[in-house]
């Protein structure tokens, strides 16, 4: 009877310890999965070694995240609202204008950004002309968003097929029977298109948007009008486009000319092109993009994500922006980007596209759309 309960308690005993060693094999395990740092950015942005440095940091200071991509990439105004107020990211790459168009709806999902946290030491290199404009600040004068780089809607042509005199110098030449089906263009953010059209015929690229702020209401009616010459140009426009591209730029032997926001043109010159921006005289039309945080990322997690905007805005990523991206750096340690100059440059010669309101949006969005149908889409 002895020898039976003694072998019952020997079993007892190693089931014991082997639960014991499973709880804690559960438990270290539990500790070592890393909470996700889910980041929502334009194709090229964010690279495989920007992941794998920003992870290293976060680990060597204590912190338990790991940086994640989401899937798709950024796209447009409407995409990027729809996964932030799904909860889907908790880091965004907003263009800055996004955040108070229609109606400012992006704007209620940010969380404004403390320029004094320890965690955002590169921040003080920033442009401080960048740091608190306008569109990108709430009701109580904070910003929802630190600088990162600029661009434009570029147009670059293919040198290696046509001669430096047969450059077109006007917006309107895209127009033209001999750029007809040899140019693309964004089909994701139509109103850049549709300033393109405005500005072929002497407007600012913004004149629908400026008139209905002043409220001139008869040529906001004159200039959308189905059968009027604005939506005739937009049509026309759409029609001679050969192909169009919503995350990035493509490039295939029957184009001449690409629509670019700047990352692919630096990827095709290296692999032994020549494209060169077109330097309209009429300007081009430039955006801002920034680093935000989403409402409800808070403590350690709003900690890491500080971590990770410090080092976008840091000279390394800053120079890769604008060696690389074809774009204008937001840090004055960085020099200036040879092909758009600096900050400065963008500001004074360029459009910087305004946050347009609903009403605004959904006029562009109508004619764009008729363009889209003209063209069978």
């Amino acid at each position: 009877m002895r020898l039976k309960f003694s072998a019952q308690w020997s079993i007892l005993v190693v089931a014991l310890l082997f639960s014991i060693s499973c709880f804690a094999t559960n438990q270290i395990q539990a500790v070592e999965v890393k909470q996700a740092l889910r980041v929502l950015a334009w194709e090229g942005y964010v690279t495989a070694e920007d992941i794998r440095e920003v992870n290293y940091i976060l680990a060597e200071q204590g912190y338990n995240y790991e940086v994640e991509l989401v899937v798709p990439f950024a796209q447009s105004a409407e995409q990027m609202f729809d996964l932030i107020r799904a909860k889907q990211c908790d880091i965004t790459f907003l263009t800055l204008y996004f955040i108070k168009m229609q109606n400012e709806q992006t704007s209620k999902l940010l969380q404004a950004i403390n320029p004094k946290s320890p965690r955002l030491s590169n921040y003080a290199d920033l442009y401080n002309k960048l740091t608190r404009v306008d569109m990108g600040m709430n009701a109580d004068g904070e910003p929802l968003y630190i600088p990162w780089g600029g661009g434009i809607y570029g147009f670059y042509i293919n040198t290696d097929k046509v001669k430096q005199s047969d450059i077109p110098t006007s917006v309107a030449d895209l127009w033209l029977d001999e750029w007809n089906n040899r140019f693309s263009l964004n089909i994701g953010q139509e109103w850049y298109n549709l300033g393109l059209a405005l500005m072929s015929m002497g407007h600012s690229p913004f004149y629908l948007y400026e008139s209905l702020k002043s409220q001139d209401r008869n040529t906001v009616i004159k200039m959308s009008a189905p059968d009027g010459t604005l939506q005739y140009k937009i049509d026309k426009l759409y029609q001679a486009a050969r192909s169009f591209w919503l995350n990035s730029s493509g490039f295939n032997d029957e184009l001449l000319i690409v629509s670019s926001w700047g990352p692919e043109v630096h990827s095709q010159n290296v692999k032994g092109d020549h494209w060169q921006l077109i330097d309209f005289k009429e300007g081009h039309m430039a955006w801002f993009d920034s680093i935000n945080f989403v409402k409800g990322v808070e403590g350690k997690k709003l900690e890491a994500a500080e971590i990770f905007a410090n080092y976008f805005i840091g000279k390394k990523v800053q120079s890769r922006l604008s060696s690389e991206l074809s774009m204008v750096p937001a840090s004055m340690k960085v020099a200036a980007n040879p092909m758009l100059g600096d900050v400065g440059n963008i500001v004074k010669k360029i459009w910087v596209v305004p946050p347009f309101d609903n009403s605004s949006y959904q006029i562009m969005e109508k004619m764009t759309d008729r363009a889209k149908v003209s063209k069978g889409h």
